[in-house]
């Protein structure tokens, strides 16, 4: 029989969700054994996190930016957003992932560089094998490797986008401003389009361009996009130097994602249901997550998260994708209004899922009510007949 090495915890996939979680553990459960297989070790900047919460946290170090209001543009007008006592921040993937190697390091872990094949859980073990065989067993797993929903969504669109980072010789941004959303872009037939601009410095700034819609663009018309939102803003292209180019297609929909497949396994990131309905934000329940799990390590208890989002934040990110996926509502109209209507505070806290029942009440007060009635009895008729 062969021998293979046993551990507490085995983390299948290596991205922002398991660099979280592995950080969490290098801060709170000195002791656990633990294992990391994932094809791909993964270093420098890949991507980049922005994500609203409140300062003094331990990623406070590693942030490149942040700040303490934020714009919303229409073509009606700007709107500046206060998020005191929160703040906007911007995490960048290197130092996260560099804290999560040093916590490997810390607490002694496996690495085995290898893709994850088949997992094994007769109940009380989990074995990893990979393409020659087992390679370790495991009290628990974690896995964080992409999956689609258990069940499909009754609504299926996608958060994509493309961002530059831009450089400049002299000062051409201004570092105390983020743009959130900037809806005067060209609207697409089906779904919401906006830029944004999140400045590091006076020189250096990623500008982006996102959608909400049912599918993908080709290379070149997120380009065309990009080139026609940065001359709109004022930006000199010619003048400036593209240092970076970041891609990235986000999963919204009312799907199912199944965050515990069998007992001893449990899924992590969007795969487990960490990404909002009903924009494509996933980093603050993937902070929860890390937390929880971290918490629940250092006490003794299974490493098994809370879910992300409360169940009727589900139904209410259900209702309004159902609303803009049947043109409904206007998308730009619809942001618009919620930011306009709510204290900035409120619809971050919304979108994070951490809101109480009174302010999902007064957010739902302050949608437009004909259309979402009809979206949500849309929605419940088409959940009877599934």
């Amino acid at each position: 029989m062969i021998s293979i090495p046993d551990v507490d915890l085995a983390f299948v996939g290596g991205g922002g969700a398991a660099s979280l979680t592995l950080a969490a553990l290098g801060r709170e459960a000195a002791g656990v054994r633990i294992a990391v297989i994932d094809p791909v070790h993964k270093r420098g900047q890949d991507r980049t996190w922005a994500f609203w919460g409140y300062p003094g946290t331990v990623l406070d170090p590693l942030l490149s930016a942040s700040w303490a209001a934020v714009d919303v543009i229409t073509p009606a007008g700007r709107r500046e957003l206060p998020l005191t006592p929160l703040r906007y921040a911007m995490l960048r993937s290197a130092p996260l992932y560099e804290l999560a190697q040093q916590a490997e390091r810390d607490l002694g872990a496996l690495r085995f560089t290898a893709p994850a094949e088949e997992l094994h859980d007769d109940g009380s073990s989990v074995v990893v094998s990979g393409p020659g065989g087992p390679l370790v067993r495991a009290g628990w797993v974690l896995d964080s490797r992409p999956r689609p929903p258990r069940r499909p969504g009754r609504t299926n669109w996608l958060q994509h986008f493309r961002g530059w980072w831009l450089e400049a010789d002299r000062p051409v941004f201004q570092p105390e401003r983020a743009v959130l959303m900037d809806f005067r872009t060209p609207q697409p037939a089906r779904g919401v389009s906006f830029g944004y601009v999140l400045p590091v410095s006076d020189r250096f700034a990623l500008v982006e361009y996102t959608e909400f819609s049912p599918a993908v663009l080709s290379n070149d018309a997120y380009d065309t996009a990009l080139v026609a939102y940065a001359e709109s803003i004022g930006l000199d292209l010619a003048s400036l130097r593209v240092r970076e180019v970041e891609n990235g297609v986000i999963p919204m929909t009312d799907g199912l994602f199944e965050a515990r497949p069998s007992p001893r396994v449990v899924r992590l990131g969007t795969a487990g249901g960490a990404t909002r309905p009903s924009t494509g934000f996933t980093f603050s329940a993937m902070l929860r997550q890390a937390d929880e799990i971290a918490r629940a390590v250092t006490a003794g208890r299974p490493p098994v998260p809370q879910p992300p989002y409360p169940a009727r934040h589900l139904w209410m990110d259900s209702v309004q994708l159902r609303a803009l996926d049947r043109g409904l509502v206007d998308g730009v109209a619809f942001f618009d209004r919620l930011f306009e209507r709510n204290p900035p505070e409120r619809v971050l806290r919304f979108l994070d899922g951490v809101t109480t029942w009174r302010e999902d009440l007064l957010m739902m007060a302050s949608s437009p009510l004909l259309p979402m009635t009809r979206a949500a009895a849309g929605d419940a008729a088409s959940r009877l007949r599934g």
